[in-house]
């Protein structure tokens, strides 16, 4: 890792410790829809905090903290619900927005044809 990736994962981390970063972090991670980005994210979140303290806090041991949040892991929901809890984060869902459709210039409706009626 060059000197310069060591300070960006510094930088990174020591942000990582105040919740609200934290928690757009992992919206910004979920909002991509990559289960590896999300991984990563919470095991960034994790490192920040102290793996051996967040898995203490998480009721879980460390290795099996490691296990569940590295690369190739597959954590449970009470895992990640465990880790969020730990650092002080929580899961939650909100209603989905649609998509906004670009605007587009509509033409006036046509008015109805009144006939003239002759008497």
């Amino acid at each position: 890792m060059s000197k310069r990736d060591s300070s960006y994962e510094d930088y990174l981390l020591e942000a990582l410790k105040d919740p609200q970063e934290a928690a757009g972090y992992i919206e910004a991670a979920l909002e991509l829809g990559e289960p590896a980005v999300l991984l990563l994210a919470l095991r960034q979140v994790a490192k920040a905090h102290g793996m051996a303290e967040v898995a203490r806090r998480a009721h879980m041991g460390d290795k099996s903290l490691f296990r569940a949040l590295s690369a190739s892991g597959n954590p449970t929901l009470t895992t990640i619900h465990k880790v969020l809890h730990a650092v002080g984060l929580r899961l939650s869902v909100e209603v989905e927005q649609p998509a906004k459709r670009p605007k587009t210039r509509s033409q006036p409706k046509p008015r109805a044809q009144v006939a003239a009626v002759r008497a």
